[in-house]
């Protein structure tokens, strides 16, 4: 076989992680659209259905897709990004503004934008985001700010500088002040209200940090540097630099999912803007596989992650239908709990580890059992409620047997 072969099955293969996202992804898909009383995954018959389901899913994917691609390459090389909801809404506000005081007419009459004032604020956008993401790196490496602390303070900071530049250049634009600008231009709202621009960058970055990660000498200092940063250094890598690629990849990602986000909602609101958008990206690439301990990780692992999320959240929207919003963050805390969990007994190895052994393991087992009744209840009603609680503390009693049933064997090994 030729090596352009070898490299594409070798491209096309899953490890076992994304395997098993892969199926899951499929499982999510069936069981929502059977649960679903409309069974709208699977109503071809009107545009209304299934049609618009995938689209909308495809379209949601590729903008938390964006962003996640950066957090999990900061991830990888062994730091973490807590900042890019507020990136996201830093550089939206920033983006909203610089078209605003280049085209103060057009953007308060509802006029069309030229494509020259739509280009200058998204390279200008951009080049924010590679600013704030050189930042994180020198907070970090030059200043010595554990990687949690330095983007805390862009998480807290950000989203108030943006809503400050939007009311003090609506005060002096405008007749009034406002923490929200406008945006009624449909050429920059096509960005991302079509389909094919969000799932394109998507696409594009996707295989760029795969081919970054996988297929040059960086993408293998970048793992080493998640691995052992003090090994690396002796090494003679440049960690510094390396730092300063993975957080300005992660801030300009943020940065460009900033601007989609703007077109999408017609509106620059950092109040509101990315919320909590931090957990979605990092919930993704642990899912994908990504450690949080850093050098491990893969870009088609941290894609399926994506998709994945955004399938479960989706999916939970068919079933409850009103107020489903309101489950996202939960949903999206326990699929982070779960993963990073499972990653942590893979690989530490849960051979002979004993989760409900003593008075901790006892309490915590009952915490579970009462936050699964709790969470079927409020998001299913009472016997699905009264299920999910019996369910769990079935399972916790079945593991607590075979972990006793282990304990005695491995006591009857010793004495052996």
């Amino acid at each position: 076989m030729s090596k352009s072969g070898r490299s594409l099955l070798d491209w096309l293969s899953l490890n076992r992680t994304e395997l098993g996202l892969l199926l899951a992804i499929v499982l999510v898909f069936v069981l929502a659209g059977t649960i679903d009383p409309q069974h709208t995954y699977f109503d071809f018959s009107a545009r209304r259905g299934a049609e618009l389901s995938f689209k909308d899913i495809l379209r949601q994917t590729s903008m938390l897709g964006i962003f996640a691609l950066g957090s999990a390459v900061v991830i990888i090389s062994g730091g973490i990004d807590l900042s890019c909801g507020s990136v996201i809404a830093f550089s939206g506000s920033v983006c909203a503004t610089l078209m605003l005081l280049m085209a103060p007419e057009a953007m308060t009459g509802g006029s069309e934008l030229s494509l020259g004032v739509i280009a200058a604020a998204i390279v200008g956008t951009v080049l924010v985001g590679f600013l704030i993401g050189s930042l994180h790196a020198w907070l970090i490496t030059v200043i010595g700010l554990p990687p949690f602390v330095a983007t805390l303070a862009t998480l807290v900071g950000l989203r108030s500088l943006g809503r400050s530049i939007i009311e003090r250049v609506t005060n002096r634009m405008l007749d009034g002040t406002s923490t929200q600008i406008q945006i009624f231009d449909d050429r920059f709202r096509y960005l991302a209200t079509s389909i094919w621009i969000p799932a394109l960058i998507f696409a594009v970055l996707a295989v760029l940090f795969w081919l970054l990660l996988s297929r040059t000498v960086t993408g293998r200092h970048l793992y080493a540097l998640g691995g052992n940063e003090q090994a690396a250094h002796l090494s003679g890598i440049s960690t510094t630099r390396l730092k300063w690629l993975a957080y300005t990849l992660g801030a300009v990602t943020s940065s460009i999912a900033g601007i989609l986000y703007i077109g999408d909602q017609a509106v620059a609101d950092p109040q509101t803007l990315g919320r909590g958008y931090e957990l979605n990206a990092i919930a993704a690439a642990v899912v994908g596989g990504c450690s949080l301990q850093g050098g491990v990780g893969t870009i088609p692992g941290t894609v399926l992650g994506v998709i994945f999320l955004r399938t479960v959240i989706d999916g939970i929207a068919k079933i409850i239908k009103t107020g489903a919003d309101v489950y996202e963050g939960l949903i999206v805390g326990i699929l982070v709990v779960v993963a990073v969990a499972f990653n942590q007994l893979r690989t530490a190895g849960s051979g002979r580890k004993r989760f409900f052994a003593d008075a901790l393991g006892i309490v915590a087992g009952v915490t579970l059992v009462i936050l699964s009744a709790l969470v079927c209840w409020l998001m299913a009603g009472d016997t699905p409620g009264v299920i999910g609680g019996t369910l769990a503390l079935a399972a916790i009693v079945v593991l607590k047997l075979l972990e006793a049933r282990a304990a005695r064997r491995g006591q009857s090994d010793a004495r052996r």
